[in-house]
Parts: structure tokens; C-alpha cells; sequence
């Protein structure tokens, strides 16, 4: 088990640091690659980067406890996310490849024609803290299953996969990323395969595992038990809220810088064919697998559903297989760890600290700092990887989306108000995370993202009401 973990592990480190025979020393090349990778690549890096270490363990570890209503999630955030494809990702590389942009950034400023840089620095400073938080999430996953499989100390997973992530991002920059990424992906799906065409035919095949799960009370609900109102309102509420998760990925800069790099606009099309097939086909199987997982483990006081998928792998498969297995669970922590510490490493050298990170060396050193700051959140860490996953997810889409929104419909604001905007956002998610259960505005499963998006609608129509009335109002003159 042990020797099939390391050799893919040493395989994915060859690729990435094979990737630094094209390196160019700039921060274009760094941050995007020279805008210069296929669509498949693209495709593959970007689902790879998603789909994380919140698939193997955080989804399975939901779906072990909901049941079906995490197919619902799975179908709203899919179908958000397409959508989001079709309105946002050509703009974002229009503006990027047009001011010679490399920060994610830098390009929604450029968009927005903001004239002053303070946008830029205080929306860098907090995508950091989160995306920070996001990539201890990805540590913590990966520690939980080497914990599992291989009873190593839970610290020790975390410093393995910012160890590796380092070397090869310090080496190859965001192509090292990509390639890896391609590699990770191909890893991610077999191994997941694997343990979906196992569980099946040990459970006594279809009929059994159906009539099992109709059993579970609840099971096999489309809503989940916790909803704030019940029947199809609440299940739609539920849909529409991960619907706008899923919107949520043009906020998530460690996904939108992929295809910023891409080498032409037309390849957009290919690049979602690659993308989506693999997404679809990997997020049905994951939730079957979490489904699965309820059947083969049942739920007993002080199980943690996060630790179902390395748990059954240990049971019932050959140690080899493990091995692959779990080289596939630390794959999908260490594909969205790199993107997420080489995304804060350029808000540090290209939006906070410009002067002080502009050389080469100063890029690497920047992305040095990101990831040791992000292994002490892991080792800190005490909530679930779905948990933080979604709470850093629902802040970077509170912050920035609303602004995407009026920049595709083409509304101008300034930075005060762009800065009131993100502001409101980020709170809305604080306040319901930290204060919602208290206050019996803790819907359930609701995605707290959410009713920050609608506090922020609800600003814009305000802000547009009050442009209206102030260019309607008559000149009042001293005669009058």
C-alpha cells in the first residue's frame, strides 16, 4: 500500500518539476503561464482544482449523512457553474489578456476602471484570509486520510502536501500546477471508480442497496432534514442556494486564473467539453460512493462521516488498491492546494506588496510565506473540510460576485461603493455562520452564501433607486 502511495506521489512531483524546462522568469509566466496552455489541459486543470480533497472527503462525508438530497446539491452546483462558463469566463480572459493582467485581481479592477488602488489592496487582503483558510482545508483532508489508511499523526499529512505542493510550484509556477494537475485528475477518477465497482456487487448488488437505503428514514428525501420551510419549498430553496454556490466559482480565483491562462479564446468550447464531462462524471460517482458509504458503515455515535471513503477502502480492498486510493484522496487535497497558495501568492506579490515581491526570487518567497501560513491553519484546524470548504467558498462568492453581476450588466460604481459591496457580502456570510444558529436563522443546509447575495441585490437596487431619483431631481436655482 505504502510503495503504490509513494510512486504516484513521485510521479506527480516529476511532472510538475519536468514543467520547469519551459519556465520563463516573469510574473506572467509564474501567475498564468504565458497564456499559453490547450483547452484539455485547461479543462482538466480547472476540474481537478475543484473537484479537491472537499470531494473525497467532504462530499462523501455530507452524503453519508443527508443521503440524496446531496445529489440535488451536486445538480445545482453543476448547473451554476455552467452558467457561470457561458456569461463570465471569455470577459475575465478578454480583460486579463488586455492590460497584460496576472492577478485575478488585477483583472476585476481593470474591468470595473477603478481609478485608485484601494479596491485592489483590501479585496487581496481578504481573498487571502480566506483562501488561506481554504488551503488548510485541503491539508486537513489529505492528513485525515493518511491518518486512516496509514495511522500517521494527523500533522504529518498536512506537512507532506505542502512540502510537495511547494516544490514543484517554486519550480514550475502555475504550469507545474496545470501538468499536475492532468496527471491528479486521471488519478482522482480511477480511484474513485474503484471504490464506486466495489461497494456495489459487496452489498449484494442494486435491489438489496435500494430497499437499504429506503429504510434510512429520510434517506432518500430530496430535501434535507434541516431546511428553513418544509415540502417543495424547501427543496427549492435548497436547490437555488447551491445553484448560486456553484455561480460562485467565477469568485474562486484559484479556478478562474486556469482559463486566464488558455492559450486562444476559441478554445473555450473544447475547454468546457473536457471540463464538464469529467466534472459530471466524477461528482455522480462520488455521491453514489458517500451513499454507499451509509449501507457499508453504518451511523453510529462519534463516526465521522469525512473518514468513510479511506475507513472502507482499509476493509475492502487489497493493499495495493489502497494504496491507489489513497493516492487519489491526496491528489484531489494537493491539485486545489497548489492553485489556492499560488493564487495567494499573487495577491501578496502583485496586489499587497508589488515593490517589495517584483522579482523573480521575491514570487517564490511570497509563495513560500503563503504556504507555511496555510500548513499552521491546518495543524491548528478543528472544523470539518465541508464545513470550511463552503464557509471560504461562500465569503470569496459574497465578496465578489455581486461585482462581476453589475459588470456584466454593464453598471458602473465606484471603488467606495464597490468596497461597501464586498464588505456587506463578507459580513452577511460572518454574521449567519457565527451568529444565524442563535438568532433560528440557521437554515439547515441553505448555502450561507445565499442571503449575502441577496442583502447585496438588495444594495444595488437601492444604489440604482437613488441614481434615479438624484438625475430625475430638478435644478433649483436662486430665482426659484
Amino acid at each position: 500500500m505504502l510503495i503504490s502511495f509513494v510512486i504516484c506521489l513521485l510521479l506527480f512531483l516529476l511532472v510538475g518539476l519536468a514543467s520547469s524546462r519551459l519556465q520563463r522568469n516573469n510574473p506572467q509566466d509564474y501567475y498564468l503561464a504565458s497564456r499559453s496552455v490547450p483547452p484539455w489541459l485547461v479543462g482538466l486543470s480547472a476540474v481537478a482544482t475543484n473537484n479537491s480533497g472537499y470531494m473525497f472527503i467532504g462530499v462523501i462525508g455530507y452524503t453519508y449523512a443527508v443521503g440524496l438530497s446531496a445529489g440535488l446539491l451536486m445538480v445545482g452546483w453543476i448547473l451554476g457553474d455552467f452558467l457561470a462558463s457561458l456569461w463570465v469566463h471569455k470577459q475575465l480572459r478578454r480583460v486579463a489578456l488586455q492590460y497584460k493582467e496576472s492577478s485575478y485581481l488585477g483583472v476585476l479592477h481593470q474591468w470595473a476602471g477603478f481609478g485608485d488602488n484601494r479596491f485592489r489592496k483590501i479585496a487581496a487582503l481578504m481573498a487571502l484570509i480566506f483562501l488561506l483558510a481554504y488551503a488548510a482545508a485541503q491539508l486537513v483532508a489529505g492528513s485525515k486520510a493518511l491518518q486512516v489508511l496509514l495511522h500517521w499523526p494527523t500533522w504529518s499529512g498536512a506537512i507532506l502536501g505542502a512540502v510537495l505542493v511547494l516544490a514543484y510550484c517554486l519550480a514550475g509556477g502555475i504550469r507545474a500546477s496545470i501538468w499536475t494537475d492532468a496527471a491528479q485528475s486521471l488519478v482522482m477518477i480511477v480511484a474513485m471508480a474503484v471504490m464506486l465497482f466495489s461497494l456495489v456487487p459487496e452489498l449484494g448488488g442494486t435491489e438489496v442497496i435500494m430497499a437499504a437505503w429506503a429504510d434510512i428514514p429520510g434517506f432518500l428525501s430530496l430535501a434535507p432534514a434541516e431546511v428553513l420551510i418544509t415540502g417543495y419549498g424547501g427543496v427549492a430553496l435548497f436547490f437555488i442556494g447551491w445553484l448560486v454556490a456553484g455561480f460562485s466559482v467565477v469568485a474562486q480565483p484559484h479556478i478562474m486564473v486556469r482559463f486566464m491562462a488558455l492559450d486562444s479564446e476559441g478554445g473555450l468550447v473544447r475547454t468546457r467539453c473536457w471540463y464538464y464531462f469529467w466534472f459530471i462524471v466524477f461528482y455522480c460517482m462520488a455521491t453514489a460512493v458517500g451513499m454507499l458509504a451509509r449501507l457499508y458503515l453504518p451511523n453510529t455515535a462519534g463516526f465521522d462521516g469525512e473518514l468513510a471513503l479511506p475507513s472502507i477502502a482499509m476493509e475492502l480492498l487489497p493493499p495495493v488498491v489502497v494504496g491507489l486510493v489513497l493516492a487519489g484522496i491526496f491528489a484531489a487535497t494537493i491539485s486545489t492546494a497548489d492553485s489556492l497558495l499560488l493564487s495567494c501568492s499573487s495577491f501578496l506579490s502583485q496586489d499587497l506588496f508589488p515593490r517589495q515581491f517584483a522579482s523573480r526570487y521575491g514570487i517564490k518567497i511570497a509563495t513560500a510565506l503563503v504556504t507555511l501560513v496555510a500548513l499552521g491553519w491546518a495543524l491548528l484546524n478543528r472544523q470539518s473540510v465541508f464545513a470550511l470548504v463552503i464557509f471560504s467558498w461562500s465569503v470569496l462568492g459574497a465578496c465578489f460576485v455581486p461585482l462581476i453581476l453589475l459588470l456584466l450588466w454593464r453598471i458602473r460604481i465606484s471603488t467606495l461603493q464597490a468596497l461597501m459591496l464586498m464588505l456587506l457580502g463578507a459580513g452577511s456570510v460572518l454574521f449567519w455562520r457565527f451568529f444565524g444558529a442563535d438568532l433560528a436563522l440557521n437554515g439547515g443546509d441553505v448555502y450561507k452564501g445565499l442571503p449575502a447575495l441577496l442583502l447585496c441585490l438588495l444594495f444595488i437596487v437601492v444604489l440604482l433607486l437613488w441614481r434615479r431619483l438624484a438625475h430625475h431631481q430638478p435644478e433649483v436655482t436662486e430665482q426659484s
